[in-house]
């Protein structure tokens, strides 16, 4: 069977996370120059990828900037990904991970408009995407070992992210059809660490290996990730106003580790703690008393006080979109302001306090 040979039907597991996010997933996906369509699209595409997706997947797109974000231009990739699931992957991101939420329903920057402008800039670096066959039927039960085997010392696990796309995420599984998980276990990524194994494994084996991920698919977690809230509150912005300062010696000059942050929570200390992602991701789960400032608003430090009390930014890279938020703090004379080192995801894995969307 030759895995091109006809597209498979959408999951109706994405129908549910569609309807969240209709108008995201709904706007016009506009061509690029290379298929025949908007250049003026592209451009604005280009610009908008440089503010919002550079930081962590590169310039050029290829990836691996931060945080392990891969290629979004390697040609499998490319010709694999149907707009619908560029834009769903933009605007619903990536739960749990680095990928924050980018369309504006869900509190990100990006109108459904300017999503397809990114994915206009996305398809002009490669080629068009092409028919994907229909895989066979896959045992769950039999794929278990194969991934085992295969997958899990770069993919992780269900629970344990490794350095590779954690295939466990839910909105990655309702965005993925099963037709596109077995082409890119088939075919890889050039460019990547993701190499084909269609010359390892047969096509049943394959299809295994694809079951054993659907198995993984959580409808009600990738729904609750694609549910809007509302935007940050204005302040108040520092944590513990009428405490003692805050005193820390950052490693390197910038890098205060997560447990001297606790401990100086647990100690009343005033200081002010900046979650420097996506408004989207502050509204899923952020470190209580954080404000949000995405590295891509650096006017929104315009309300932080400039008084000596120590500023520490965060993010989940750990240290690319808290990076910028300090430099330009100190860019503007704060004399002390220094990233998180760790980052959020080790803050939330040692159970320190964070406040979520519903509740803390």
């Amino acid at each position: 069977m030759s895995y091109l040979r006809a597209m498979s039907p959408r999951p109706m597991r994405l129908l549910a996370v569609v309807s969240l996010v209709a108008s995201a997933l709904s706007a016009p996906i506009v061509a690029s120059p290379a298929h025949g369509q908007d250049a003026d699209a592209v451009a604005a595409g280009a610009a908008l990828y440089a503010k919002y997706c550079a930081l962590c997947h590169g310039a050029d797109a290829t990836g691996y900037a931060a945080d392990n974000a891969p290629s979004l231009v390697s040609p499998q990739f490319l010709s694999a990904a149907d707009d619908r699931f560029l834009a769903g992957s933009i605007a619903l991101g990536r739960p749990g991970t680095a990928m924050a939420a980018y369309g504006a329903e869900l509190g990100g920057p990006l109108q459904p408009s300017e999503t397809a402008q990114i994915v206009a800039f996305l398809r002009a670096k490669g080629p068009a995407p092409i028919q994907l066959a229909t895989p066979p039927e896959g045992s769950a039960k039999r794929g278990a070992p194969l991934y085992a085997a295969n997958c899990a010392s770069c993919h992780g696990d269900r629970r344990t992210h490794g350095t590779a796309p954690h295939l466990a995420n839910a909105t990655f599984l309702a965005l993925a059809t099963d037709a596109y998980l077995y082409d890119a276990i088939a075919r890889g990524r050039d460019g990547t660490q993701m190499k084909g194994y269609a010359g390892e494994l047969d096509e049943q084996q394959i299809a295994d290996l694809v079951a054993y991920l659907r198995s993984w698919a959580d409808d009600r977690a990738a729904i609750q990730a694609a549910t809007a809230s509302v935007p940050p509150p204005a302040g108040p912005i520092v944590v513990n106003p009428d405490g003692p300062p805050a005193e820390f010696t950052p490693r390197e000059g910038r890098f205060v580790p997560v447990d001297d942050v606790k401990r100086a929570l647990d100690e009343g200390r005033r200081m002010v703690i900046i979650d420097a992602r996506a408004t989207s991701d502050w509204q899923r789960e952020h470190i209580t008393g954080a404000i949000s400032v995405p590295y891509y608003a650096l006017t929104g430090l315009d309300r932080v006080p400039n008084d000596g009390t120590w500023v520490i930014a965060y993010c989940a890279c750990p240290h690319h979109a808290s990076g910028v938020v300090v430099d330009e703090l100190r860019r503007r004379g704060y004399p002390h302001a220094a990233v998180l080192d760790e980052g959020i995801r080790v803050w939330v894995e040692r159970g320190y306090p964070v406040t979520r969307r519903g509740g803390s």
